[in-house]
């Protein structure tokens, strides 16, 4: 402890100290953004001239179940709602990825380890033949069309240029080969089920479709690699899909023709489906065996419409169960709904609609009631992602039905994942090809708070502050921006879902509130719904609708990769030197019993007596006076002393405050919040929260001076694990090691049983 005087106190200023460096972290994004328009305003939200094209479809797609081939027609109606005439019209050739020919295998980084799975060796060797097969490309007359292929994406010249507020419409006649996810991997694909001989297939990017044309960068023709998804414009959609007359048909949309596709029985399911609030279902267990047993030689066709919808899927086999459930949202009523094969059984009947059910309440909670009619999850092994209204997911038990604790809230955070995607993008209709983290990073947010809705103790991979630390404090070589292009990402799941995902709810607990920033995402995604919003948009929305600048925040965890690493360098201990004698000699008095003997001084206690032990005639008074006695004189100095103090002085002498004066050190180089617990002798506990702004003036060194009549006992940052600290080591005062566990050996081991297994073979035990 050090002792103060009283007029050298300057109160809110102690430790405070400029040492001119660089103060760019609290820059404004002036630079970084693009400047506000009549398309995009400063506020973050569509500008009056805002604009977006419209592209609607009608498809007749036949699904070959014989040779696993899928041929098509489409009728597209494409509207130039852009100020610009266009000559050209840019259209997504999305399986031509699949091309012996394609960029995706030619660029993809390869070696050959000590062991090879078929599957991967399979892939070297890039023998199936995917990709479209464009038969024919002609306008509404039926004249053919000139066009250009260059690789993922095909250039249709027009023949005059299609001015503002025109409409065009052309043909495309089209083909190509379904690949087999199990062996070749795929976002769609299909399943084959040896054991009964059956597929079971997920049907996207299964026809040519338009790309964005937008005020941002003219038309997003970027090429298809595969990391980077997709960019589409909204549209109207009719489809037509033949299948097998016993397979069952889950698709984007409303179905058309139930009654030439169902049964009396499955129909009447289905309405009952609207009122129920358990999952009924419409093609059952049994229904679904009988169907596998025998496949049919005929066809039916299912019909679907939907409206307002940026992309479509589908998913057919003959092995589907179907079940339903009505949510409601005021007076409409939206179904979720799950197809599943038994081979998801006890899982999917259990949960999977549950789920859909429970992550359209949480997500409507936090942006826009659920506009569309239906919200669908699809089981398919080994696959998650995501369409308007339906996703495909995996999460499969094992064959005697029991499944690991990992499998089930595994299966449970794919689906919250993949229908959250509803929302973003495929509501609010982000660039997929160009920001990975504008979509995947919002929605792992959101399935996070999901997760914790369908439970509170739910064991989230994503979201908190602490699960990213180990990511961010990793090797920097290996690390970019959030703001980096999808398909130049490095460690592409911690990049786009968990970090964007730990920056948000750092916003939403710690750096904002959660009353403002729940209020600005929803109206983030009320502006943005069924638009094109930009990562700007964002930014701005979130800063426009709070009242909060969040500039350093956007710098420091989007545009760069430094990491949260914040030191508690070291505390000092002040109290006002009160001149009370009595007081102050015992407190010296107390220090000096305290300090540390030297060496020198231990070792000659064991020597015979000095010199001046030994003659007392050589002792002065300077040998025998006791400087901490309280004298007459040093009453009579202390009384002057007070009388010259005024009240305010008086009242601060008598206070008898503790100053802590707190050092800290930025070294990570991402500025945050300082939130502290500090810890007193009589057991209570106070928590501190200093906003980021603290390091404006200094960006990397602080001080910060604590007045406290209690005395501290410890000292935490970061106790709640909130900022993501990748460093813990330097949080406290005083330092606390931290233990870390280690394991001797550990044997790898295969086919490990599942915690239902075990507890099975314990009772089987229990019972011999």
């Amino acid at each position: 402890m050090n002792k103060l005087l009283l007029p050298l106190l300057l109160i809110g200023t102690i430790g405070f100290a400029q040492d001119n460096l660089n103060n760019s972290k609290f820059k404004q994004l002036k630079e970084e953004f693009r400047s506000p328009n009549v398309y995009r305003n400063g506020a973050g939200a569509p500008g009056h001239q805002y604009y977006q094209q419209k592209a609607d479809y009608f498809i007749n797609v036949t699904l070959n179940d014989e040779n696993q081939s899928i041929q098509g027609e489409e009728t597209i109606t494409y509207t130039n709602n852009s100020p610009d005439a266009l000559d050209y019209l840019w259209v997504q050739l999305d399986q031509n990825m699949r091309a012996q020919d394609s960029d995706t295998y030619k660029i993809a980084n390869s070696k050959i380890d000590d062991k090879e799975s078929v599957r991967s060796l399979k892939r070297l060797h890039n023998d199936f033949d995917g990709g479209f097969k464009i038969a024919e490309v002609k306008d509404g007359s039926n004249k053919d069309l000139s066009y250009t292929i260059n690789k993922t994406m095909m250039r249709i010249d027009l023949k005059s240029p299609l001015n503002p507020k025109q409409k065009f419409t052309f043909k495309i006649k089209y083909s190509y080969n379904i690949n087999d996810r199990m062996e070749i991997g795929g976002r769609s694909g299909y399943e084959y089920f040896k054991e009964d001989d059956n597929y079971l297939y997920t049907i996207a990017q299964f026809y040519p479709r338009m790309a964005v044309y937008s005020d941002i960068e003219g038309w997003q023709n970027k090429q298809f690699l595969g990391n980077g998804e997709f960019a589409t414009e909204f549209g109207d959609f009719q489809v037509n899909i033949t299948v097998p007359s016993d397979h069952v048909v889950a698709a984007t949309g409303m179905l058309q023709n139930a009654s030439s596709v169902l049964t009396a029985a499955q129909r009447k399911r289905f309405k009952e489906a609207y009122s129920a609030t358990s999952p009924i279902e419409i093609v059952t267990v049994e229904e679904a065996l009988a169907a596998e047993k025998e496949k049919a030689k005929s066809t039916k066709t299912w019909s679907f419409k939907a409206d307002n919808v940026r992309d479509f899927a589908f998913a057919s086999s003959r092995k589907f169960i179907w079940d339903a459930m009505g949510v409601q949202f005021g007076n409409r009523t939206v179904l979720a709904m799950s197809f599943y094969p038994n081979e998801g059984n006890p899982l999917w009947g259990k949960y999977s609609t549950e789920v859909v059910a429970q992550t359209l309440k949480t997500y409507s909670k936090h942006t826009f009631d659920y506009p569309y009619p239906v919200a669908i999850s699809v089981h398919a092994a080994d696959i998650g992602m995501e369409y308007p209204m339906i996703c495909f997911n995996y999460g499969r038990p094992e064959k005697d039905g029991t499944y690991s604790e990992r499998i089930k809230y595994g299966m449970m955070s794919v689906i919250i994942h993949e229908v959250g995607h509803n929302y973003f993008p495929m509501i609010v209709n982000s660039d997929e090809r160009q920001w990975t983290w504008m979509d995947e990073g919002l929605n792992t947010f959101l399935q996070f708070l999901t997760e914790k809705e369908w439970d509170k103790d739910y064991p989230s991979r994503r979201g908190p502050a602490y699960k990213i630390t180990d990511y961010m404090g990793g090797d920097k070589a290996y690390i970019m921006p959030i703001m980096t292009n999808s398909e130049s990402l490095l460690q592409f799941g911690n990049n786009a879902y968990g970090k964007p995902a730990a920056a948000l709810n750092i916003l939403r607990e710690t750096v904002m509130g959660r009353e403002l920033f729940d209020y600005a995402f929803k109206t983030y995604a009320q502006r943005w719904m069924f638009k094109h919003p930009s990562p700007e948009d964002f930014f701005r929305t979130m800063e426009d609708a709070s009242g909060v600048d969040l500039d350093w925040f956007w710098r420091g965890w989007f545009y760069t990769n430094d990491h949260v690493d914040i030191s508690l360098d070291n505390v000092k201990w002040f109290q006002l030197d009160s001149k009370n004698p009595t007081t102050e000699k015992a407190f010296q008095k107390d220090q000096e019993a305290k300090a540390p003997v030297h060496i020198t001084k231990q070792r000659n206690q064991d020597l015979p007596p000095a010199r001046i032990e030994q003659k007392e005639e050589l002792k002065d008074f300077y040998n025998t006076y006791d400087k901490f006695e309280v004298t007459v004189l040093d009453q009579k100095e202390y009384d002057q002393y007070v009388a010259g103090l005024d009240d305010d002085e008086k009242e601060l002498l008598e206070a008898n405050y503790n100053y802590y004066q707190l050092e800290f050190s930025n070294i990570g180089g991402l500025v945050m919040p300082l939130v502290l617990r500090f810890e007193y002798t009589d057991g209570s506990e106070e928590i501190i929260r200093i906003p980021a702004e603290i390091w404006v003036k200094n960006n990397y060194r602080v001080t910060k001076v604590f007045p406290r009549k209690k005395e501290l006992v410890s000292i935490k940052l970061d106790p709640f694990l909130e900022t993501a600290d990748c460093d813990m080591s330097n949080n406290y005062w005083p330092p606390v090691a931290q233990p870390t566990k280690f394991e001797l050996y550990k044997r790898r081991q295969r086919d490990m049983e599942n915690e239902m297994q075990r507890a099975k073979r314990a009772e089987e035990a229990s019972n011999e």
